[in-house]
């Protein structure tokens, strides 16, 4: 059976810059370790209870949220040879773009995106996220009832659980503030996480307070528990954090449909929309 519809694909696989772009000429490179994702990458000792060794005074640096060379085309390749149409909008927390509308804006902007779809002709729309684009996939399922399907990859971004809230509790009063003040639109520096390592990012208060408000709408479980019966499909790596929540978490809140699925995979977090591809095309085509 090929896939009779489009799919809606947002946020699909991170990429991160390797150790050759950084070059071992750059300002206090000692020295250049070559760093795979293979079966997953387990970075950072407060999520993982190991790491990559350092020495004293090393740290490394990361950049994700865009579309990944290697991962993306195949699972995407994958859905096309299916008889697939699939549309791929830039998100509002891509590295191009990186907060620069809120969560509802994003919603927005997906349903931009399969308007144009659905001006094309087509009829049937499954929308597919990987991690904060999982959050964002499930985010619109709960806001259009009418979807045929939702795929959330690896889920990612929990702002009302303790690791990220705390991180985020200074920051988020700070920016009520500022909301209040009249500086809502003005943008700042404020504390950002990624699968359990501080980062900071800049944004508005307005929009920081969309994403990281732990009762704002960017919270996986609420939308959720509000989504109609629209087939889900939540797919997590057994070396991804997240794993360790199972269905409880939020799969269960979510899967009013008879099609619902939860399924493992052997992978890390950036890892899984590769390893799941076989089985995100055959759900899409039991649908």
């Amino acid at each position: 059976m090929r896939i009779a519809g489009a799919l809606l694909a947002i946020g699909l696989a991170a990429g991160a810059a390797t150790a050759a772009e950084c070059g071992p000429g750059a300002l206090g490179t000692s020295r250049v370790v070559a760093v795979g994702t293979e079966g997953g990458l387990e970075v950072g000792l407060k999520t993982y209870p190991r790491t990559i060794p350092l020495a004293d005074h090393e740290v490394i640096l990361t950049f994700d949220d865009g579309p990944d060379a290697a991962n993306t085309p195949k699972i995407l390749d994958a859905l096309k040879a299916e008889g697939a149409q699939v549309a791929t909008p830039e998100m509002p927390w891509s590295i191009k773009r990186k907060y620069d509308a809120t969560y509802e804006q994003a919603m927005a902007e997906i349903d931009a995106a399969a308007g144009s779809l659905k001006a094309a002709g087509v009829a049937r729309i499954v929308v597919i996220g990987h991690s904060l684009g999982a959050n964002a996939a499930i985010g619109y399922a709960a806001r259009h009832p009418q979807l045929a399907g939702v795929v959330a990859l690896a889920p990612g971004h929990l702002p009302e659980v303790e690791a990220l809230r705390s991180h985020s509790r200074e920051a988020i009063a700070e920016a009520k503030k500022l909301v209040a003040a009249g500086r809502g639109d003005v943008p700042r520096r404020f504390p950002d996480m990624a699968q359990g390592i501080p980062l900071t990012a800049t944004a508005t208060p307005i929009v920081y307070l969309s994403m990281f408000d732990p009762d704002g709408p960017a919270v996986i479980p609420k939308n959720a528990a509000a989504m109609g019966a629209v087939p889900l499909l939540w797919v997590v790596g057994t070396l991804d954090p997240i794993a360790r929540r199972g269905p409880e978490y939020a799969f269960k809140a979510g899967a009013k449909n008879a099609k619902s699925k939860y399924v493992e995979v052997f992978a890390g977090h950036l890892t899984t929309p590769l390893a799941a591809r076989k089985q995100v095309v055959e759900w899409i085509n039991s649908l």
